[in-house]
């Protein structure tokens, strides 16, 4: 039996209309929508946002190495030097053993026990025994408070890149769907192959947002756990000074 005429052109239009919306889906979508390509594709705004974020990240990375080296050799050193001190049983004996122990362990065993002695020879020679130890230990913990605020420098950029750089990826991202909802009501087109491409350009800022946070904060408690141990093995072989100083002192009294 012949199919009628019209039924043909409805099974037609209908095929018709079910390609168009394939079709201003493929035209209206950008060529490229990769991360490098919705940046490109992004306004001003949205671009500064995304180039400050990526100095952020590469900042953090940057502080990781060169703090991490740092601290790892500053822990070894103080390691080191809390070896050298410890089986010492005076200053005299410490400085032998400082003299033939490597330059790395030797040099914060050195520098406290330098500390010491400068003020054994500042003080009178009948100073009173707790007035010695007292006044050596604060020259020591102003010593070693100076040390850790040499490695803490820099480990506050991370603190900030953690906590700013959320917010300045939600700017983007606002900024970047009000303008996607500008562009809608200057096309009168609510077509999600035209308002999808400017939500996932301004969705990109907070992405990279949370890319340049997380390790921030990750890194910066990383880094924080060492420098308190740091200053845990300084503070540990400034003890040692201070016990070999007590028995010189005991010693000077007795004689």
């Amino acid at each position: 039996m012949p199919v009628p005429l019209f039924r043909i052109k409805a099974v037609a239009a209908g095929a018709a209309l079910s390609l168009l919306p394939a079709a201003v889906h493929a035209s209206a979508l950008p060529h490229d929508m990769s991360p490098l390509g919705m940046f490109f594709a992004a306004d001003q705004v949205v671009k500064s946002v995304l180039v400050g974020l990526l100095i952020a990240a590469l900042a953090t990375w940057v502080v990781l190495l060169v703090k991490g080296a740092s601290l790892l050799a500053a822990r070894r050193a103080a390691a080191g030097a809390v070896a050298v001190l410890k089986p010492a049983t005076s200053l005299s004996d410490a400085a032998a053993r400082v003299a033939d122990a490597g330059a790395g362990s030797s040099a914060v065993a050195r520098q406290l026990l330098d500390e010491v002695q400068q003020e054994l020879s500042l003080s009178h020679a009948s100073a009173p025994a707790a007035a010695l130890k007292e006044r050596a230990g604060f020259r020591q913990e102003q010593w070693i408070a100076q040390q850790v605020r040499g490695m803490t420098q820099g480990i506050g950029l991370l603190a900030s890149i953690g906590a700013v750089a959320p917010f300045v990826g939600l700017f983007g991202t606002v900024w970047g769907i009000m303008n996607s909802f500008i562009g809608i009501a200057a096309s009168q087109s609510t077509n999600l192959a035209t308002v999808a491409p400017g939500i996932a350009e301004a969705l990109l800022a907070t992405a990279l947002g949370l890319v340049a946070a997380i390790p921030a904060v990750v890194i910066y408690n990383v880094l924080s756990r060492g420098i308190n141990q740091y200053k845990a093995q300084l503070r540990a072989a400034s003890a040692q000074v201070l016990l070999m100083l007590s028995r010189d002192l005991d010693t000077r009294k007795q004689a």
